[in-house]
């Protein structure tokens, strides 16, 4: 077995930056999701939802460049193309959404597509020992879980 200099076997550890990778390109989708409906929001929610969304753009920005920063930091290249965001993703995109409720479901469907993402990947960072690659990701789970119940939440809706 050949091991990278963090310790990790590497042929584990280039599954696990694979996976990063899809997360990362989801990420991007999901990023723009969020400008668009923070552009494009209508309604009488309008002023509420328009402040929060920016909110979550600015945190998923912050995970797109984290997320990043781990693949390198395992010794690969982070997909750096729309193409590569398009061919990964599986985050549904929102064309021309507008109405407050539908902006509101379009972004707890993209957060429900990264949590499957990440629960997998979960798996397979343990199965290479990748504590930094968990604890990542385990903070990008508990924030997600946390908007996809408030975001129910304000739809009058249980988990």
């Amino acid at each position: 077995m050949s091991y990278n200099a963090l310790g990790l076997e590497k042929s584990k550890v280039e599954n696990v930056a694979n996976e990063l990778n899809v997360l990362l390109a989801n990420f991007q989708t999901y990023y723009q999701n969020l400008r668009g409906v923070h552009w494009n929001i209508k309604g009488k929610r309008f002023f509420e939802l328009h402040v929060k969304f920016e909110e979550l753009y600015n945190a998923a920005q912050v995970h797109v460049d984290e997320i990043a920063e781990r693949i390198l930091t395992l010794g690969f290249t982070p997909f750096h193309t729309f193409e590569d965001y398009v061919k990964n993703s599986k985050v549904p995109v929102g064309h021309n959404v507008f109405n407050d409720d539908a902006t509101v479901r379009l972004i707890m469907d993209s957060i429900s597509e990264l949590l499957k993402i990440e629960r997998n990947l979960l798996n397979t960072a343990d199965e290479a020992n990748d504590e930094g690659t968990i604890a990542l990701v385990g903070e990008l789970i508990a924030d997600q879980e946390k908007n996809i119940w408030m975001l129910k939440a304000y739809l009058n809706e249980t988990i």
